[in-house]
């Protein structure tokens, strides 16, 4: 299994884009930096595109790949919650912002979109896919991704104070998950449900308290004007766990 980190941040810059990342050129979680990221060759190859959850700033990306496959005559399966359909369908495509490609071509509209249920594991393009309840401000969901061979990463998403509600569900040989804004924010991640390095720290002692071990870490969706300092202090949790966790950068690619 290959991961490609498409983007690492909350921020787009000529050198950031959103959050979005690739397992083995063919399925995508989350879409915010899908387009700019990939060739047009590339965005034909996907299978399937996962989504955490309705924020613009991971689903950007799914009206203009849908633009981009409409003109090449092709299509993409799309899954997620009840409530990011219902923002792609109510604010995206059915406000006349751009032509509604989850119903047109009709008879083979060019999003196929299936409405993915927590805690049920299903086989996507060739994956087991596990969607998994995190606590974010809006319903989001994290993946666990196996793959034929049985390698497992686990993507939270968004996500704050709470995360280990879900490691009984998960047992991944990498976790990746998000850290916004560093420790002097702590109180902003509380009650805007994002990690800084502080309060993942605990949540990764849980893991391995229950699993036994603590798989490699990496952490997204940083705020490009904080790195330095969340950097610093990423580095800090990693020496006092012993274990690597570390932030990814675009174009990062890891190989389970």
């Amino acid at each position: 299994m290959e991961i490609r980190f498409l983007g690492a941040h909350n921020c787009e810059s000529e050198s950031t884009r959103y959050t979005s990342l690739l397992i083995d050129d063919i399925l995508a979680i989350d879409a915010g930096g899908l387009t700019s990221s990939l060739s047009f060759a590339a965005q034909q190859q996907l299978k399937a595109v996962l989504l955490t959850h309705q924020h613009y700033d991971h689903i950007r990306d799914i009206p203009a790949i849908a633009m981009n496959l409409f003109l090449h005559e092709t299509t993409v399966s799309v899954y997620a919650i009840r409530p990011v359909y219902d923002a792609l369908a109510n604010h995206f495509f059915g406000s006349k912002l751009y032509p509604n490609f989850l119903a047109e071509p009709a008879g083979n509209p060019t999003i196929k979109f299936t409405v993915i249920e927590p805690d049920k594991t299903e086989q996507i393009a060739g994956y087991g896919i596990l969607a998994v309840e995190v606590d974010h401000s809006v319903p989001s969901v994290g993946y666990q991704v196996t793959s034929a061979d049985g390698k497992i990463v686990f993507y939270s998403g968004d996500v704050g104070p709470g995360l280990a509600k879900c490691w009984p569900k998960v047992s991944p040989q990498l976790i990746i998950t998000e850290v916004t804004a560093p420790d002097i924010y702590e109180e902003f991640g509380r009650t805007s449900k994002h990690f800084t390095p502080s309060l993942l720290k605990p949540e990764l002692i849980s893991f391995r308290e229950l699993k036994g071990y603590l798989p490699e870490v990496v952490v997204v969706h940083m705020n490009p004007r904080l790195e330095k300092e969340i950097t610093s202090e990423i580095k800090a949790v990693a020496q006092e766990l012993k274990s690597p966790v570390r932030l990814a950068y675009e174009g990062m690619r890891i190989n389970l």
